[in-house]
């Protein structure tokens, strides 16, 4: 593989679990498998999104790979170097080079000190130039984040939380890094304030050539910002491809519930509304076979015992037994195969629920 092409990012069957502990000895007699068996890369210059319900495991995935949170086991490489095998000084030059933004503007910036201790920090961490050129360096990271001057003297109190999200996003920029992990960064914004984030952030890459692993559950945000989409569940990756090939034709029966409750303007873009029934598996004790058949309306014994192999075509992947039959009968159609799992899944959703109304006693309805 050439090196223009190589990617920057290479995450390998990357496992995090937590251990359950019970009794007087504190015996691991459990873990919580929170991230399991995750594989993907980013090229230089492009934006994966990581997209599923709460708990499914990306802030784990997004902290991993950057040794915030220990991975178990798997590899992760950045620029070629598996940063999991690093230590000390080769850990802390490489991480200057790759930062990140937490979701949550108002506790991630320390209330204690000014904006000016907080971007100098990391400078002063890693021996970044002098006063002067420290300075220089912060004045430059506020102006691109769109943030006075006057803001280096005053505490994080002092301003609103589109204000605050700008100021962590300028100190991850303050170390001119190459890459950005982004856990939800407009979750806890007020509507009208995301979409100026959202479009700093996507005029950032473009000026500084930054990549970013985008951690979202809001797929429509997704859509806009991320070259490549990646569907998670219950600690896995079920489905990837690039985003308009995935949001045109999705094929996991997972992603297509997801999907569907993307609400839309557009009369004849409006999907088939697919609710599932059931509960999420605990991550401790997850289900035989796919791990989705639990509340999957198409599963079939064979998903219950085995689980399904990669599946990868057109330059996308996922992982279900179902998908990977409707995909072949169809000739290789994504489109024809995502719009017919869509139909039945739809069908067989309506039923359960119209049989849960029936069998339902009237007071309780």
């Amino acid at each position: 593989m050439s090196q223009a092409h190589s990617p920057l990012l290479a995450v390998e069957n990357v496992r995090v679990h937590f251990p359950v502990r019970k009794g007087f000895l504190r015996r691991v007699v459990a873990a919580v498998q929170a991230v399991d068996g995750v594989s993907f890369s980013i090229t230089k210059g492009r934006t994966l999104g990581i997209v599923g319900e709460s708990g499914c495991g990306k802030t784990t995935l997004g902290r991993s790979v950057l040794r915030l949170l220990e991975p178990t086991s798997g590899s992760v490489r950045f620029d070629g170097r598996n940063i999991l095998s690093l230590g000390g000084a080769s850990l802390r030059a490489l991480r200057r080079r790759m930062q990140i933004v937490f979701q949550d503007p108002y506790g991630s910036l320390n209330p204690r000190l000014t904006v000016r201790a907080i971007l100098e920090e990391g400078l002063i961490i890693h021996n970044m130039g002098n006063a002067a050129a420290r300075r220089e360096r912060m004045v430059r990271s506020l102006q691109r984040t769109g943030m006075p001057l006057e803001a280096l003297e005053r505490y994080p109190h002092e301003f609103s939380g589109g204000q605050r999200q700008r100021i962590a996003i300028a100190r991850a920029l303050v170390l001119e890094p190459e890459f950005l992990v982004l856990d939800e960064p407009i979750s806890a914004l007020d509507v009208s304030i995301q979409a100026q984030v959202i479009n700093l952030l996507v005029e950032l890459r473009t000026q500084l050539g930054l990549t970013y692993l985008f951690i979202s559950h809001d797929l429509s945000i997704v859509e806009y910002v991320a070259d490549d989409v990646a569907v998670m569940y219950l600690g896995r990756i079920v489905e990837r491809a690039p985003a308009k090939s995935l949001y045109a034709a999705p094929l996991h029966p997972y992603t297509l519930a997801l999907f569907s409750a993307v609400p839309s303007v557009h009369p004849q873009q409006r999907r088939r509304r697919i609710v599932l029934t059931g509960d999420v598996p605990s991550p401790s004790r997850p289900p035989s076979g796919c791990r989705f058949h639990p509340r999957c309306p198409l599963a079939e014994k064979v998903c219950r015992e085995i689980d399904p192999p990669e599946v990868v075509l057109d330059g996308r992947s996922f992982h279900c037994h179902v998908a990977a039959r409707e995909v072949e009968q169809s000739g290789g159609n994504l489109e024809a195969a995502s719009a017919r799992m869509t139909i039945l899944m739809s069908q067989l959703t309506q039923a359960v629920a119209a049989d849960e109304r029936v069998s339902t006693p009237a007071f309780l309805r």
